[in-house]
């Protein structure tokens, strides 16, 4: 079973090879019909036979549906705040219009469960040996209760499309809406306006890890403790991203990374991006990004952090 419903994307294919090409700077509203996010949730309440011919209404909850399926999505309390799959496209309207964001992917998950879009913004840097990394601005959402609305700096290596969230150690990187309380645009990117300044730190200790070298053995014990709680064999899943350390991996043997604790980061990320099992290709981008692939590479960034502290 596909977990992506639908996706558009710009430029060259994405990692996970799923979606619909899109030409750049379309409207919203074109991204909206390739993105298959034209179509809005709505609530109706819980009804149910208590063993009699009696239909009685639960009051305190709601099914939320698609307005085009009329699918089932979720059951929830009538204090749940829905966020519209076209509130998460016209966040970016004025950062694509004014402030220099360029959308690039944006798509369903789940059936509608769960939405996103990304878009670059337009912040990059570059380290040794043309080792290029860009900046993107990540929102998604979820309306079965396992996502809060969450706008997330997000880098992407462009050499391997290694992702990596933005996040320093008071979490600037990311601002997180409750479903209990209501998602106000305006007051997010007010916010996150303030962690702007976040690529800037996070530039300084990509280039710092860069700079750290480490030997095969504190490279091997690294891996360990960063891998030691993975589900999957952790024997297994060293050797996989260890042979990604040692050159198997897209831009390993680039100055940045051959020999470095950046190279240790980016061989757990590509490992949790493109290696790591999962059932599916979309399976592998909902964990890569909402799930346990993007907590292990949290795990990898703060841990390879303590080396340049």
């Amino acid at each position: 079973m596909h977990l992506v419903q639908s996706m558009a994307y710009v430029g060259t294919e994405p990692w996970h090879r799923l979606g619909q090409n899109l030409q750049p700077h379309q409207p919203l509203e074109v991204w909206q019909q390739a993105a298959g996010m034209d179509w809005q949730i709505e609530a109706s309440p819980v009804r149910f036979f208590n063993g009699s011919e009696t239909l009685h209404t639960f009051a305190e909850q709601q099914v939320l549906h698609r307005s085009d399926t009329h699918t089932p999505l979720a059951v929830v309390s009538n204090r749940f705040q829905v966020v519209q799959p076209r509130e998460i496209l016209e966040f970016y309207r004025d950062l694509t219009e004014v402030s220099g964001f360029q959308l690039e992917t944006a798509g369903v998950l789940k059936g509608g469960k769960k939405f996103w879009a990304l878009a670059k913004t337009g912040q990059s840097t570059v380290l040794k040996g043309n080792d290029c990394v860009n900046g993107y601005l990540l929102l998604a959402t979820a309306c079965d209760g396992t996502l809060a609305t969450t706008a997330q700096f997000t880098s992407v290596r462009v050499v391997c499309n290694n992702t990596l969230h933005i996040a320093l150690g008071d979490s600037t990187g990311a601002v997180k809406v409750s479903h209990r309380s209501n998602f106000d645009a305006d007051a997010v990117k007010r916010q996150l306006g303030i962690a702007v300044s976040t690529w800037d730190g996070f530039m300084l200790r990509m280039k710092a890890l860069a700079d750290r070298k480490v030997s095969d053995a504190q490279a091997q014990a690294f891996l360990h403790k960063v891998l030691g709680t993975q589900p999957q064999t952790p024997e297994k899943a060293f050797k996989a991203t260890y042979a990604l350390y040692q050159g198997d991996g897209q831009g390993a043997t680039l100055p940045s990374a051959h020999g470095t604790a950046w190279g240790m980061v980016n061989a757990v990320t590509e490992y949790a991006d493109h290696s790591k099992r999962a059932r599916s290709v979309d399976h592998r981008l909902d964990s890569a990004w909402f799930g346990p692939g993007a907590q292990l590479k949290l795990a990898a960034w703060n841990e390879a952090l303590k080396l340049v502290a």
